[in-house]
């Protein structure tokens, strides 16, 4: 049995603090020879620290790491590669224009006589890719293969390193089922042979389907360590969550009455899916309603929001508009037909953070119009300052720059833009992530009350207990795809679980 054996590594009492913000907090792991271990957590549990310290991106403020019970201290990736931890990432980061055997023996090519030995190397980086039961011409720009092969030759890549710790951070997250089959395969292979790998991964099926042992980690913490037999999805899941698994939700039930007739579909989506990120998905958007969207991080929430925002691009299905078949290339598309959407990324998609909070306002109206119909600047200020004072948006001047303002003032700043443009749809996904208590319930009463004016809401939060408060619709997701819709009153939050772990409503 694998317990019988000593861990090839060994991470033990790990604390990461960053500037007001404590990352982990006596995090720990145990990887062994010959197993697949996944390491689980909902967005911010600590997961991608953790494997930064692991492989020398961040130096832990104490702890320790022991690599076949020797202590060490990786002070970079490439420290850590020595020492024989490797790592493939999400996002493959090879180079597409050079050949498949130039990726895999980047910085380490053969020679003969000071001259790279072309013939060598194709001929060794075949024999490691018939290792992984994958045969392609070496010599061949990477760019001409699909991802899944791209992933093979990352992984071949950090064989040819002499890997003892092989780490995949989020592997399958761009691939199909065919293609995640393919993996496993080689996944199940390395780990006959003996490799320790530590698999990242949200997605519930996949962790069930290749893995030995899981690791799930909350808040920075290792909540614990179990064999998969032990623990169930639904288990799985309350771990995740931190919620019983008998949690009820009280204020959904006291309001399961409450529900407003709805008006007319605003929006409608059959189909839409794209390749490797969602499967086939149909949603209605009524006026007067808001849809609440649930799951896990990586279930497909924030990738059906991307869609119908024209943030990316749908390989199939089709999108009404008030009874109008539209196509929604790109965000210009959306804000023409009435569409909002506050990103979860408040940072890096939202507020641009040098600017004045009257300049972040009116971006959204100022697409719509284009970029030859300016703002009168006195019609600028008169916005924003209505809505500063509708909002309770507390900044000493709207001239002040937004970067300066509290999270919950930011948000509400975020909100204010697209209220401006006057949407039939308002998309918000995590709008209250990050911010106070009662900046929380501010923005939410507001947007209750947008709906009740008529205003679509698509609502996505990872807190089940505040989507089950004001959802009037709820649609579950699970691993890329929709699993349920359900009218308010029909769940409670133990149901939910059940839903997103996979054993019914």
């Amino acid at each position: 049995m694998v317990d019988a054996l000593r861990p090839v590594l060994e991470v033990t009492g790990i604390h990461k603090q960053f500037p007001g913000v404590k990352a982990l907090l006596d995090a720990g792991l145990r990887l062994y020879p010959g197993e697949v271990h996944t390491l689980m957590g909902q967005n911010g549990a600590g997961k991608s620290t953790l494997i930064k310290v692991l492989t020398g991106v961040y130096q832990p403020d104490s702890g320790s790491i022991r690599l076949e019970g020797q202590t060490i201290q990786p002070r970079s990736t490439q420290e850590a590669q020595a020492l024989g931890i490797s790592t493939v990432y999400q996002e493959v980061n090879l180079c597409p224009n050079l050949s498949v055997a130039e990726n895999i023996f980047i910085r380490r090519y053969p020679r003969r006589f000071g001259m790279v030995d072309w013939r060598t190397m194709r001929r060794q980086a075949s024999e490691l890719l018939k290792r992984l039961q994958i045969e392609v011409d070496v010599a061949k720009p990477l760019a001409d293969y699909p991802l899944a092969i791209q992933q093979m030759v990352a992984i071949a890549r950090a064989l040819n390193t002499e890997a003892r710790v092989l780490i995949l951070d989020e592997p399958t997250s761009s691939l199909d089922e065919a293609e995640v089959q393919t993996l496993f395969g080689v996944l199940r292979r390395l780990r006959a042979e003996g490799m320790a790998i530590l698999f990242v991964t949200h997605f519930l099926d996949q962790t069930y389907a290749i893995s030995d042992r899981i690791t799930v980690m909350r808040n920075g913490e290792r909540e614990g360590e179990y064999t998969c037999a032990e623990l169930s999805r639904l288990a799985l899941v309350n771990k995740m969550i931190g919620a019983p698994a008998d949690a009820q939700d009280a204020a959904a039930q006291a309001q399961t009455d409450a529900t407003q007739e709805r008006g007319e579909v605003f929006l409608r989506a059959q189909g839409i899916a794209r390749k490797g990120v969602l499967q086939p998905v149909d949603l209605e958007l009524h006026r007067g309603e808001l849809l609440g969207l649930a799951g896990l991080l990586g279930s497909g929430r924030t990738e059906t929001a991307r869609l119908l925002f024209g943030a990316d691009r749908a390989d199939d299905g089709a999108i009404e508009v008030e009874g109008k078949h539209v196509k929604l290339a790109n965000p210009r598309d959306a804000i023409a037909q009435g569409i909002g959407y506050c990103s979860e990324d408040r940072k890096h998609e939202g507020a641009i953070l040098p600017l004045s909070v009257r300049e972040n306002l009116i971006l959204a109206l100022q697409a719509r119009q284009g970029i030859w119909r300016a703002i009168p600047l006195k019609r600028q200020q008169q916005l924003a300052s209505d809505y500063v004072k509708w909002l309770g948006i507390k900044t000493a001047s709207i001239e002040t720059p937004i970067g300066s303002l509290s999270g919950g003032n930011q948000q509400k700043v975020l909100l204010a833009r697209w209220l401006a443009t006057d949407p039939g749809l308002l998309i918000l996904d995590e709008p209250t992530r990050g911010i106070d208590v009662r900046a929380k319930q501010e923005i939410m009463d507001y947007v209750s009350n947008l709906c009740r004016k008529g205003m679509a809401i698509l609502f996505i939060s990872s807190e089940l207990p505040e989507v089950l408060r004001v959802s009037d619709r709820m649609v579950v997701m699970r691993d890329r795809k929709a699993c349920g819709e359900y009218r308010r009153g029909e769940l409670d939050e133990s149901s939910v679980l059940r839903v997103i772990a996979g054993e019914g409503a």
